[in-house]
C-alpha cells in the first residue's frame, strides 16, 4: 500500500513485562456467548506469521483469547493518566481493552519491530469506571474502514487486525440500541502513551520514569537530537526529540489525508507516532479548517485546521511530565521544532499525495498555499481535488503555472483513469453499516476494503514515518 508488507515468521517478544510489569494489571477477558469471525487482516497476520491460523483457531485467540504460544500467559490493562479536552483525569486506563500480545514483523536481527495486539470491547477491567467494557459492531467497522483508508493515503496508523462478532446486544445513548456487539483486536506499534508519562509524573515515580523511557528509545529508537541541541545525550530529551518529530509528522499526515481524528487527548497519543482508536472520525466533504469530527466538541477544540496545535500541545504535557528527570531548556528546544517539521512534512506529503517530486521548501510551501486556496474557492471535496490533479494535471489559472515545473513521478496504475477517486465521505459509511445491520450484507463492506487498497497500490510507496530509525 503503499507495498504490501513483507511476511515473517510468528516472532514473540513479550518485552514489556521483561521491564515494565508494574506498568498494568492481569485482567480476566469477557466470555461472549458467540464468536464469528467477521473480519481477519491476512495482509497484516502474514506479516507477523499468524495468517495461517484457521478461523477456529483464530476465534479462539481473538475471541476467546487464549494466549499465543511463548506469549503473554494472561492480558494486561495498562494504566495511565491524561488530558480529555485538556482537563487533567487521573481515573482512566485501559477500560474496555488489554494488551493481549507482544511479537515483530520480523527476527530482530533482520530489524522487525516490536508491535502490540491490543484489544478493543474485551470485558470490563479495573479501569472500566461504570462502562461494560464492550463494543459495538458498528464501531468496529468504522475502524476498520478509518484504518484502511488512513493507511491507503500514507498515514502511520494502527492496523484494524480482527473483528469478532459477540453475539451481545449493547445498549449506547448515541446509536439506536439495542445494538450488536463486537470485540476488535488492533495491531499497534507500541501501546505507550503521553498519558502513561503524565501517571508517573503524578504519583513521583521517578525511577519508573527512567525505565519508562529507556524502553521507548530501545524498542522505539529515533534519530539523535540536532547536533546544537541542549542536554542532547539526555534520554529523556532524546525520546522528546522523537515523539515532537513523529507527532509534527502525524498532524501533517492528517492534514493531507483530510481527515479529522475526533478526539485529541493526551491518553490517545502514542509515543511511537502511530496514529490509533478512531472514535467520532470524519472526513472533510470540503475544505474547512472549522470541521468537527465528534458531536460532543461544541467548542471546536480538535476541528480540522486545529489538529497540529493540538499535537503540539499534547507534546508540552510530554515535556511536562518528563521535567521529573530534566532540566526545561532542553525540553523546550525540542518544543520549538515543532512548527517546522510540521511544515516541512505537509510539503513532502502532499507532494506524495499529488504525486510529483518536491523542488525545494520555499516553492512546496507556495504550491501547498496554492492548491489550500483553490480547494478554499471551488469547494471541491480534497479527494476529488487530489485525484484530478495528479501528476499537476487538470490545473488551471495560478495554480497551473505554480504547478508547471514540477515533474510528475511515474504513474501507470489505472487507479487515475477512474472517473471518480475513493473516499470515505460519512454517507458512504453509513451505507455500509446500513447494509450489514439491516442485511447482515457483509460484501458492501469487502468491496470497499477492495477497493481502497487499490487506491493505495495506485499511490505507491508510502512517506516513511519521521522519527524512527530502523535497523
Amino acid at each position: 500500500m503503499p507495498s504490501a508488507p513483507n511476511a515473517s515468521p510468528y516472532t514473540p517478544d513479550v518485552a514489556l513485562t521483561d521491564t515494565l510489569d508494574w506498568l498494568g494489571s492481569p485482567v480476566e477477558t469477557a466470555n461472549f456467548p458467540e464468536t464469528r469471525v467477521r473480519f481477519r487482516n491476512d495482509r497484516w497476520a502474514n506479516a507477523v506469521g499468524l495468517a495461517g491460523l484457521s478461523d477456529d483457531q483464530w476465534a479462539q485467540h481473538f475471541g476467546r483469547f487464549e494466549p499465543l504460544p511463548d506469549n503473554l500467559p494472561q492480558p494486561l490493562a495498562l494504566a495511565y493518566h491524561g488530558h480529555q479536552f485538556r482537563v487533567y483525569n487521573p481515573e482512566i486506563g485501559d477500560g474496555r481493552g488489554f494488551l493481549f500480545a507482544q511479537l515483530r514483523d520480523g527476527t530482530k536481527e533482520n530489524g522487525g519491530r516490536l508491535l502490540d495486539l491490543g484489544t478493543k470491547g474485551s470485558g470490563q477491567t479495573p479501569f472500566s469506571r461504570a462502562g461494560d467494557g464492550r463494543l459495538t459492531l458498528k464501531g468496529g467497522v468504522r475502524e476498520i474502514l478509518a484504518t484502511e483508508m488512513l493507511e491507503a493515503l500514507g498515514v502511520d496508523t494502527s492496523k484494524t487486525f480482527s473483528i469478532i462478532e459477540t453475539g451481545e446486544e449493547l445498549m449506547r445513548n448515541d446509536e439506536p440500541s439495542p445494538t450488536r456487539s463486537a470485540v476488535m483486536v488492533r495491531l499497534s506499534h507500541g501501546h505507550i502513551r503521553i498519558g502513561s508519562f503524565q501517571r508517573l509524573l503524578a504519583y513521583e515515580e521517578r525511577d519508573h520514569m527512567e525505565a519508562l523511557v529507556a524502553y521507548c528509545l530501545k524498542h522505539f529508537p529515533g534519530p539523535p537530537p540536532p547536533e546544537d541541541a541542549p542536554g542532547r545525550d539526555e534520554p529523556s530529551v532524546r525520546l522528546l526529540h522523537n515523539v515532537v518529530e513523529r507527532l509534527a509528522d502525524l498532524a501533517a499526515s492528517w492534514m493531507v489525508a483530510g481527515f479529522v481524528h475526533g478526539v485529541l487527548n493526551t491518553d490517545n497519543m502514542n509515543i511511537s507516532g502511530e496514529s490509533f482508536d478512531y472514535g467520532p472520525w470524519r472526513w472533510l466533504p470540503n475544505w474547512d479548517p472549522g470541521f468537527t469530527a465528534a458531536y460532543f466538541d461544541q467548542q471546536g477544540l480538535y476541528a480540522f485546521g486545529r489538529q497540529p496545535e493540538a499535537l503540539h500541545w499534547n507534546c508540552g504535557q510530554l515535556a511536562v511530565a518528563l521535567r521529573l528527570l530534566s532540566d526545561a531548556e532542553p525540553l523546550i528546544a525540542a518544543m520549538n521544532r515543532f512548527g517546522p517539521l510540521y511544515m516541512d512534512a505537509v510539503a513532502r506529503r502532499w507532494c506524495w499525495r499529488l504525486g510529483i517530486n518536491r523542488r525545494g521548501a520555499e516553492e512546496d510551501g507556495a504550491l501547498v498555499a496554492a492548491c489550500e486556496k483553490a480547494l478554499r474557492e471551488t469547494g471541491k471535496q480534497p479527494d476529488a481535488f487530489f485525484h484530478a490533479h495528479r501528476g499537476g494535471r487538470g490545473a488551471s489559472g495560478e495554480l497551473a503555472d505554480i504547478l508547471e515545473p514540477y515533474e510528475p513521478v511515474d504513474d501507470s496504475h489505472d487507479y487515475w483513469s477512474d472517473d471518480q477517486p475513493q473516499s470515505m465521505l460519512i454517507d458512504e459509511v453509513e451505507a455500509i453499516w446500513s447494509a450489514i445491520d439491516a442485511r447482515d450484507d457483509w460484501q458492501p463492506l469487502h468491496d470497499k476494503v477492495e477497493a481502497i487498497r487499490r487506491m493505495g497500490d495506485a499511490h505507491g510507496a508510502a512517506p516513511v514515518p519521521a522519527g524512527h530509525v530502523r535497523a
